[in-house]
């Protein structure tokens, strides 16, 4: 007989490597995917692709592309506490994932779901629209949380043993934990989030970005990531806070930005988004001196598109006039 075959969605979490053992326990080949989104810290937190080594699964990463940042701008589900749409967000990769399973002659797809575990799209109503919209009505299995569920198609056909799948609750991680003590699952991350959506700070900044442009790159997601932010009128400034973040701006600066530095002591590297007015220029090189090493009032800071080649000295703001400027709390 042909071996069956599922996909896993894999985040490189705790839930989602019990799922997948408990699957392969039933002696089940997996194929995870993981749904690589510029919002998202999965690799960081859990090692993504180290886990699926040491469980023996084959990974696929999938980069989610601009179509996942409209459905972030619009969803249809909305927001959790911050800008996180994830009821539209589990079945946008759902939606993906239907194709993957087919394309690889999976049988069915499970995720590392718990019920009432998070409070906007695992309770009972959230996960039934989710399966719906994606096209997997009593086609999705939920392993951690199957016996509370119900019973869905992959079971009734005999292709997975209900009875030793799981009914876990909640939001206590206690169950998990002993499930992973008994698996030999050593090294895996908190309970945190993977998803910088969820983040007040970060959330704020991306609010502002989709107020002040109609489209936004992923290259200009990619620096929400680095640097502190600030808005004057239509212009973003960001100002590097380490050695680190410096080399980043630099690198990731668009061709048309400004960048600034005070010279000859430790100083940030400032980036400058949008028109290049005198007052913008001044505003960016006065954040600039401010968190500087510079102890005078009056600063010296060089400034140019390609290089340092020219110079404006201003007055150090106050805190009060930089925190004015200040995107969200960052």
């Amino acid at each position: 007989m042909t071996k069956v075959k599922a996909l896993a969605l894999f985040s490189g979490g705790l839930d989602s490597t019990l799922a997948i053992k408990l699957i392969q326990n039933q002696g089940i080949d997996v194929v995870a995917v993981n749904f690589v989104s510029p919002f998202c810290i999965c690799e960081k937190s859990g090692g993504v692709t180290v886990t699926a080594k040491q469980l023996g699964v084959p990974l696929k990463s999938v980069d989610v592309g601009d179509e996942y940042l409209k459905m972030v701008q619009k969803p249809k589900y909305g927001y959790g506490k911050n800008i996180n749409p994830c009821i539209d967000c589990r079945i946008f990769i759902l939606r993906k994932a239907k194709k993957i399973a087919k394309e690889i002659g999976a049988s069915f797809i499970f995720t590392g779901e718990v019920l009432g575990e998070r409070p906007m799209s695992q309770h009972f109503k959230a996960m039934k629209i989710i399966e719906e919209e994606a096209g997997l009505k009593g086609k999705l299995l939920r392993p951690l949380s199957a016996k509370l569920l119900p019973e869905t198609l992959v079971e009734k056909e005999g292709l997975i043993d209900r009875e030793q799948l799981l009914g876990i609750h909640g939001r206590s991680r206690k169950p998990q934990i002993q499930l992973a003590k008994k698996f030999n699952i050593k090294d895996y991350p908190g309970p945190a989030g993977g998803c910088l959506l969820t983040c007040r700070e970060y959330a704020n900044k991306l609010r502002d970005i989709f107020q002040h442009k109609k489209r936004c790159s992923m290259a200009e997601l990619s620096l929400l990531k680095v640097g502190r932010h600030f808005r004057f009128s239509k212009n973003k400034i960001i100002v590097g806070r380490n050695e680190e973040e410096n080399k980043v701006l630099t690198a990731k600066k668009i061709v048309n930005d400004y960048y600034f530095e005070v010279p000859n002591i430790g100083s940030p590297i400032t980036v400058l988004q949008g028109a290049k007015t005198k007052k913008a220029i001044r505003t960016a090189a006065a954040l600039t001196a401010f968190y500087s090493d510079a102890k005078s009032g009056r600063v010296k800071v060089n400034f140019g598109r390609e290089s340092l080649n020219k110079s404006i000295t201003v007055s150090t703001p106050t805190r009060a006039e930089v925190e004015n400027l200040r995107i969200g709390n960052c």
